[in-house]
């Protein structure tokens, strides 16, 4: 099975309606909370996205070269989903998505707006627009091995098994604000994003975190713990 459906898939059969990502960006000082479904729902349009409208098949490279963010987590479990290699920038990719103004070395390049709301870019290819029109519920033609690469250098058993073993550091269901980033394929995706789904807590990311604003979010938030 892929990465999503070993560490993020229980979660959504525990409680759809729980919350999963809490995204500050304090440059704009917006704030949003998307459930477990609705993240779902997002990784679901990107893996039927990545394998019917661009062929990506498990192990094909896929770049994601964005900030931590809530359509970085939705793109992330997407292209686990359909079983795709997530890698970082200098590595040839079969679709990369990048910010505003990002370039990268693939055959499609996608831009995501990073909008709070999820507005489009108005980008030739627009990665949330593009998504929006395929299905809210993803099947995979077939299991993914366990051997599959998944991020970086690591397999998808290899990144199941460091996530669990950062989860248990974390506590059950813990509640963590985070202000690591989660550039790929640096440890900040597992110790900032699976580490939180393996241990079947939530995540109160925080971008361009004003330091004397933690404090308040800590108490505001509910956190147990805090990364970065």
């Amino acid at each position: 099975m892929s990465v999503t459906e070993i560490l993020f898939t229980p979660l959504l059969k525990a409680d759809s309606g729980r919350p999963l990502i809490t995204h500050y960006d304090d440059a704009v000082g917006s704030r949003i909370e998307l459930s477990r479904a609705t993240i779902a729902n997002w990784a679901a349009k990107t893996a039927n996205w990545l394998r019917d409208e661009h062929d990506v098949e498990p192990g094909d490279p896929v770049a994601v070269l964005l900030p931590a963010h809530w359509q970085t987590a939705g793109l992330l479990l997407g292209a686990w989903w359909c079983g795709a290699h997530v890698v970082g920038a200098g590595v040839e990719a079969k679709v990369a998505v990048v910010p505003k103004g990002g370039t990268a070395d693939a055959d499609v390049v996608a831009v995501a707006s990073l909008d709070t709301w999820g507005l489009g870019s108005g980008a030739p290819v627009d990665y949330l627009d593009d998504v929006r029109g395929h299905g809210d519920d993803f099947t995979p033609w077939e299991p993914v091995p366990g051997s599959t690469p998944a991020l970086g250098e690591s397999t998808v058993d290899e990144v199941v098994a460091r996530a669990r073993e950062l989860g248990a550091e974390l506590g059950p269901e813990p509640r963590v604000l985070s202000t690591l980033e989660w550039n790929v394929p640096s440890s900040g995706v597992l110790e900032g994003f699976l580490a939180v789904l393996a241990a079947g807590g939530s995540l109160v990311q925080v971008s361009n975190p004003d330091a004397g604003r933690l404090a308040a979010r800590r108490e505001s938030e509910k956190t147990t713990l805090q990364l970065g």
